[in-house]
């Protein structure tokens, strides 16, 4: 089995959450984790997670919304919800803008406080801010670099304090060199891959909206840079999330 390590199940998709799920599962892709990326996504995601078998979430807002008060959102009956395996996807993005980033910061390192008091996985996202991802994440928190497309330098020191890295489909695109090259290098223990959906589509689905069976395409070309078989890399990949989100609990596992 394989699982779709991170997407976004509140998008719109042909025939809704069901047709996502039903899809996956014909390509194998039995679990999957779905993120929140703002306030209003949070109750939109637990009724997605509890009214589907085999879908999990992490709860954690976006460096777009700088500015908020983490707290008031992430209450402690939502944190320790069976559901919900991590907190995410947090983190900073300098790329659209990085005037604000004390607001930034703040709010990261807020919400991997609250990571760390109730031992939960963070889901990182960072986008031109390796120098300051590199300074506040410490080896107080675990959890994953998610759609990874960093540079080997910050890869290195995120291995030494615990983190996995999450390959997404921009790893098969034709301009993606230099990522398979990092995950060439990563060990195989600390890798996991998701499809970010609805984005970032892999080839051959570029231009499509992104589904969490499309995850299987990642791992195929993950096999392939790594000189192993699918069918091999697929039970790597398996335990390597569970050990990631150890709240995840397989039902009625293929």
């Amino acid at each position: 089995m394989f699982i779709d390590t991170h997407c976004h199940l509140n998008d719109e998709y042909s025939g809704g959450v069901r047709g996502v799920i039903a899809r996956a599962h014909k390509k194998n892709v039995g679990a999957i984790v779905t993120a929140t990326a703002e306030p209003d996504d949070v109750p939109q995601i637990l009724k997605i997670a509890h009214g589907h078998k085999n879908v999990f979430c992490t709860v954690g807002f976006h460096p777009d919304c700088a500015g908020i008060n983490p707290a008031e959102f992430l209450t402690d009956d939502i944190l320790t919800d069976d559901v919900v395996v991590g907190v995410g996807e947090i983190g900073l993005d300098y790329h659209e803008r990085s005037d604000n980033r004390d607001a930034q910061i703040k709010l990261f390192t807020e919400q991997l406080e609250i990571a760390q008091q109730y031992d939960l996985p963070v889901v990182i996202h960072t986008r031109n801010a390796e120098a300051d991802t590199q300074t506040i994440l410490t080896n107080k928190n675990h959890g994953v670099l998610h759609c990874f497309t960093s540079s080997w330098d910050l890869a290195k020191v995120l291995l030494d304090r615990g983190f996995y890295f999450s390959a997404s489909g921009i790893l098969t695109f034709k301009n993606a060199g230099d990522m398979r090259d990092v995950f060439m290098k990563l060990p195989m223990d600390r890798i996991v891959v998701e499809t970010d959906a609805p984005f970032c589509a892999p080839v051959p689905f570029r231009g499509q909206t992104c589904e969490s069976f499309m995850v299987k395409k990642t791992a195929q070309v993950l096999a392939d840079i790594r000189g192993i078989s699918v069918a091999e890399i697929e039970p790597i990949l398996y335990e390597n999330t569970l050990r990631l989100f150890p709240k995840i609990h397989i039902t009625d596992k293929k």
